[in-house]
């Protein structure tokens, strides 16, 4: 592979891009079990999903760099900006390019929909931008999680949705906090691994302000209460929504204790992968219960 390919591709970051895909993924199949699934605006949903996660990424980068979280001794895996694979300049650059193809899909979006989703394609960009950046970037006071919970869950479900039915509803709003929860698993994963470094560089993620034990059952409960919210579904008669999540809980359980033991050290960068394939797990096992309902 070229080697300026392979750099890009590193910096987008590809273990986190579930986050993008899964809450599209959900919505995918609620819209097959109501009817109204459309092939076309969901592959747009879902390619504008992932493209605004990779700015996101790309601007993490460069801001994390710029602030000087991203040292040396980090623990994570390697950041393009940091390890001089490209310049801060480039990296902006990058970020410009693709949110400008985000964009463009939007456009194309609000064209076959609806002009006021401009609105919404502003805000997450705002997001994509202010969870790293600006004064009082967001993942900086504690606010990362509950951005996650909004624009990793409840937005993306809702939204993609909403262009296939034009309508939001209680469905939608449900999944969106189950995804939303279960993507703030990453997060956590993150923060728990870089929790000494994040201390010293006045990062103050939620694990940083309320200690390391804190972050160990903080990732616990985010999937767990994900997979009560799904029991919602349960008295709606969608059986298979409700009970095909405890496959990933069972899975959870099993890489938190793996978080655990392992404690601290590069050891929990695999930790990291495992919780974004968990996130992926989620979103089918939803998937495939919807669809189950649907026939």
């Amino acid at each position: 592979m070229n080697r300026g390919v392979e750099v890009w591709i590193l910096a987008a970051r590809p273990k986190t891009l579930v986050a993008g895909a899964s809450p599209v993924i959900i919505a995918m199949g609620l819209a097959i079990k109501d009817g109204v699934f459309n092939w076309y605006l969901s592959l747009i949903c879902l390619l504008i999903a992932i493209f605004f996660q990779i700015v996101s990424n790309f601007v993490n980068d460069y801001f994390d760099y710029k602030k000087g979280s991203d040292t040396p001794e980090r623990l994570g895996p390697q950041r393009a900006v940091a390890e001089g694979w490209v310049t801060p300049k480039q990296m902006v650059l990058a970020s410009f390019i693709v949110l400008s193809v985000a964009f463009a899909l939007g456009v194309l979006l609000m064209w076959l929909v609806d002009w006021r989703l401009l609105f919404v394609g502003i805000a997450v960009a705002v997001f994509a931008i202010a969870y790293s950046g600006g004064k009082y970037p967001l993942s900086y006071i504690g606010l990362g999680d509950v951005c996650v919970l909004l624009f990793y869950g409840v937005v993306p479900v809702m939204f993609t949705y909403f262009v296939q039915s034009n309508a939001f509803t209680a469905d939608a709003l449900m999944c969106g906090l189950a995804i939303g929860l279960v993507s703030t698993t990453i997060l956590v994963a993150n923060n728990y691994r870089d929790y000494e470094l994040d201390k010293i560089a006045g990062k103050k993620t939620t694990i940083v302000i309320f200690g390391k034990n804190f972050g160990e059952y903080f990732y616990l409960a985010n999937g767990i209460i994900a997979v009560v919210l799904c029991q919602y579904f349960w008295s709606k008669g969608l059986v298979a929504v409700a009970l095909l999540p405890l496959f990933y809980v069972a899975i959870h359980i099993v890489t938190w204790r793996q978080m655990i033991q392992i404690g601290e050290g590069r050891a929990l960068i695999a930790i990291l992968g495992k919780t974004a394939r968990n996130v992926l797990l989620f979103s089918l096992l939803l998937f495939v219960g919807f669809v189950i309902h649907n026939t």
